[in-house]
This record gives C-alpha cells, structure tokens and sequence, in this order.
C-alpha cells in the first residue's frame, strides 16, 4: 500500500492524514465542508513546525510530510488509492452514505476501513459490493500521538484483508489489537463508557466534586488523565452518541447514559457555555 484516501478532515481525519503522511503514505485528504481540509492542512502543518522548532524533526521532514498530504476536490481522486478510511460523523446512516459513495469509486482491490469506534463495521459493509474487503480501523485521538488501532473484523470480513490491516496499523507505526468479533463498543469503548457513565453518576449523587472523581482515579488507578477530563476531551456529544447506540444494540443498563451528560450536549447544542463539558459545569 503507497497511497491512502481519508474521508473526513475533522480532528478524527486530520489526525489519520497527519499520522500517514509522516510514515511516508501519499495522502487524499477530501471532505465535504468548503475550507475544511485546508484548515485541517494547516493544523497539520503547524504542529509538525512546532515539532522542529522543538528538535523533534527537521524541517526537511516537514516538507516531506506537507508534501504527501494532497487536497482532494472530489470523491473521484480516491480512484488511485489502495485503502481509504472514512472519518466522518459517528451516525450509521452518514457512514453507510459514505461508504456507498467510496465504493463506487475505490479500485476493486482497495480496502475500505472506518474509523467508528463503535458501530457495526457489518452493518457498513453491507451498503458496498465489497462486504469482504471492509475493515475496522479505530485510531485514538489525537492520532499522530496514541500508539492503539483496534482492528475489527466485520462477520463478512476476510482473512487476507484483517492481515493487511494488521500490516497497515503496523506501517503507519501503531500497536493494534485485533477485534475479533464485531460487537458494540469493541474493546475500549466497552471498557470506557461504564468507566465514563459512573463517574458522571457519583457526580450527579454528590458523593465527590469532579476534581477528586479526576484525581481518584488518576492517583488510584494510575491513569493518566481522569474519567471526566477524558470525556470532555473526545466530545461529549460523541460520547453520548456512543452510549445510546450501546444501550440500543445492547439493552444493557451499564450503558444507559446519565441525564446529566444529555443535558449538557443538549446545552452545548444550544450554544450555552455550561454545555462545553464538565469543567464548564455548574450543578
């Protein structure tokens, strides 16, 4: 594989370009919002000029990388890549329009990856003619820094196309972790959200201020950052959306989302300042 197509320039998308690029892949970076990809470009670039002024890289490299990302105008430059990965909005209809859009244009022998983080990579492999040749690839954010990509097997997937995205995950300079089974949440997410959803319930009961949930956890647990500074960093609307489809294809009561989560994204949807995250929260 040489050249990659990444649909969607969000954080999520322009994480992947950035990280594909700097392992040496050409990049077609498309997205249907007008200025999108440019802005995403130059983020890109302005974090790789941040790493050299640190020493990290030099600015040869820079050139380089900038120089392996191409602005697509169209879905149609997607017709020369080897493997395109849909970034795009966490909602199955979005995805599954997309992938109808991206199998119309990939080369027969393309692998055709997702990035969710929870949805049924089967459910999206069934809008293609190609069920066989789709995979999960779920990267971390922010991409180009988190080392995981979990691969998920979809019920049609094949053997050969799991092992070129293991060899893939691998190229790009990840660790992955193989999924086997196609299940809501994967591996991650089915530890994250309940690890998410109690801490936001031992805030709504007043048992602990969110400072001492974050710190609990970081000096118990030894995680790195807490439960609710994490959940304000990947997004709450995301992580509500993750929740429900959960709790949808589930049933499961430990992924029933806290109303305090619902009436935050609802807040933030409404543009109120309390609706930012929980370190903009007021009970």
């Amino acid at each position: 594989m040489k050249r990659i197509g990444v649909l969607g320039a969000g954080t999520m998308g322009g994480g992947i370009a950035h990280t594909a690029a700097r392992a040496g892949f050409d990049v077609e970076l498309f997205d249907t919002k007008d200025g999108q990809v440019e802005r995403a470009l130059g983020q890109i670039e302005g974090r790789l000029n941040r790493q050299a002024e640190a020493g990290r890289m030099d600015r040869e490299e820079v050139a380089g990388t900038m120089a392996r990302l191409h602005p697509a105008a169209t879905l149609d430059a997607f017709k020369t890549v080897d493997v395109a990965i849909e970034a795009v909005l966490e909602v199955m209809d979005i995805k599954r329009e997309a992938f109808v859009e991206l199998d119309r244009r990939l080369p027969a022998a393309a692998l055709l990856a997702t990035n969710t983080s929870s949805l049924s990579i089967t459910a999206l492999a069934q809008a293609t003619a190609r069920p066989e040749r789709v995979v999960g690839l779920h990267f971390f954010n922010p991409a180009p820094v988190m080392q995981l990509i979990e691969v998920v097997r979809g019920e049609d997937t094949s053997d050969a196309t799991v092992e070129e995205a293991l060899e893939l995950a691998r190229a790009l300079g990840k660790e992955p972790v193989l999924v086997q089974k196609d299940t809501p949440g994967f591996v991650v997410n089915r530890v994250l959200m309940p690890l998410f959803i109690e801490a936001i319930r031992i805030l709504e009961e007043g048992i602990a201020s969110r400072e001492d949930i974050d710190r609990a956890v970081k000096l118990g647990l030894n995680h790195p950052m807490g439960p609710l500074t994490l959940a304000d960093l990947t997004g709450l609307d995301v992580d509500l959306n993750v929740m429900d489809y959960m709790f949808d294809e589930m049933k499961d009561a430990r992924f029933a989302a806290p109303l305090t989560l619902r009436r935050l994204v609802r807040a933030g949807r409404l543009g109120r300042k309390s609706g930012r995250g929980f370190y903009d929260y007021q009970s």
